[in-house]
């Protein structure tokens, strides 16, 4: 994707390099171009310098693909064009189906009284809602625009039924959507958010616990860029009712309720955090968050050769935390790497193994599922690792399906997110250039 003004190419978006701190390249024009797919720490007026709030500049898409409906297995290591292993493709959704440039983080939803599951897909200007009731056939129900100004970061998780959207877009809020309003639609439609918090300006990211009905946003301008402790149990009522500010910029985390073999934390609420400030500190933060009005720090985890610290995920024991680092790949040129820390002591976390891949693609975020770990890993595309043996430091990949086909290189092209939590095995991906992927396991 190229930046113009006038007829001039300013600039490749997806060579810029800004995961350190977001790069302002600032013209004697005065436009200000902003690319990055992790945002650091920012001044408040530094807000106002990002690309969508930059009118005048035309972004051009160049992409004209065709969607694809039907079953096209992994065959000889491609299905329609795309390499993969034991990963069938059953549909894509190009980026211009839904009328916008580029998509970025994606999430589910299962409707409790049909069993329907649908993808909520996080796209520039706003989140689109299918249904993949059939999953070779995916329908469009419609869009919920942003709720500010377009921008290419955005991020959405669901509680009762509800999604819940973030992103660093202007004054953007958080916008919270009934999700049974898609019940029976069949056409498209332009949805209208239940609810609009507007308690924090702009957010990188929001997880929820779904166990305790908090929303936790993180990368805003409350508290430091640390977490935001959000009510969600009434979801069209949200109510902020505190934060942690005393571990620099969040960026992702996982919030659980402690069920692992630390017996001291059983049965607590706690913050795993990926925390940045953008330079030399990088750690995953441990907190106490089941009194809201005092969360205390559990631990801090630091790492070696760290360049960002992205996003991490519990193995469902909670033995286990499975950490992506976004920069490590650029920096000292290493395979795409995983860095496993077995946390069964909360107080004395010890790096348990680090998992290398074949290819030094750039890791984005990771779920795991049971004995599988889900990677979106930029420019590899979906990836997916056995930990069935992580207790014996054995990992390996399972299979693979990748969106971008021109190369494996550590850039940030390709999968942004990857939603493997469908009962019906269906994966969903959001390719930052090409749209939708809709992809399952392929049968022995």
């Amino acid at each position: 994707m190229e930046l113009i003004f006038g007829n001039v190419s300013l600039i490749n978006l997806k060579k810029v390099n800004m995961k350190v701190m977001p790069l302002v390249l600032k013209m004697v024009t005065g436009i200000v171009l902003l690319m990055s797919c992790s945002k650091s720490v920012m001044e408040e007026n530094e807000d106002e310098v990002l690309l969508e709030d930059s009118p005048e500049i035309d972004i051009i898409n160049p992409l004209e693909k065709e969607s694809i409906n039907g079953l096209v297995p992994c065959e000889d290591g491609f299905a329609a064009g795309y390499p993969c292993s034991n990963f069938d493709l059953l549909s894509y959704i190009p980026l211009e189906y839904f009328e916008s440039f580029e998509a970025n983080d994606n999430w589910g939803w299962t409707d409790p009284e049909t069993g329907i599951e649908y993808v909520l897909s996080g796209l520039n200007d706003g989140t689109a809602f299918l249904s993949i009731e059939d999953p070779e056939n995916p329908i469009f129900l419609g869009k919920l625009p942003t709720a500010s100004k377009p921008s290419i970061w955005r991020d959405i998780k669901v509680y009762k039924n509800h999604a819940f959207i973030v992103s660093e877009a202007q004054d953007h809020g958080m916008q919270v959507f009934d999700l049974t309003k898609l019940r029976g639609l069949t056409s498209r439609q332009t949805f209208t958010a239940d609810a609009h918090l507007t308690d924090f300006k702009n957010a990188h990211n929001i997880s929820i616990n779904e166990d305790s009905g908090f929303a936790y946003v993180v990368g805003s301008n409350l508290y430091e860029g640390g977490p935001v402790f959000i009510d969600i149990n009434d979801p069209k009522n949200p109510m902020v009712v505190g934060g942690y500010a005393d571990a620099s910029y969040t960026h992702d985390a996982q919030i659980v309720n402690y069920n692992g073999p630390d017996e001291n934390y059983k049965g607590k609420e706690l913050f795993f955090g990926s925390n940045s400030d953008g330079g030399a500190n990088n750690q995953v933060v441990i907190l106490d968050v089941t009194n809201k009005e005092n969360p205390t720090l559990v631990k801090s985890i630091n790492y070696d050769n760290g360049g960002y610290t992205h996003q991490g995920y519990l193995t469902e024991d909670h033995r286990y935390f499975l950490l992506g680092d976004e920069l490590d790949e650029q920096i000292f040129g290493s395979p795409t790497s995983t860095r496993i820390f077995d946390i069964t002591d909360l107080s004395d976390p010890k790096l348990h193994l680090n998992y290398y891949s074949t290819v030094q693609a750039i890791d984005h975020n990771g779920y795991t599922k049971g004995d599988l770990f889900y990677l979106a890993s930029y420019s590899a595309g979906l990836r997916v690792l056995d930990i069935s043996a992580i207790g014996e430091k054995q990992v390996s990949e399972k299979g693979f399906f990748d969106t971008y086909p021109s190369d494996n290189n550590p850039e940030f092209n390709g999968a942004w997110n990857v939603y493997p939590f469908f009962e019906s095995g269906v994966i969903a991906i959001n390719d930052i250039e090409s749209g939708l992927f809709l992809v399952r396991a392929s049968q022995d």
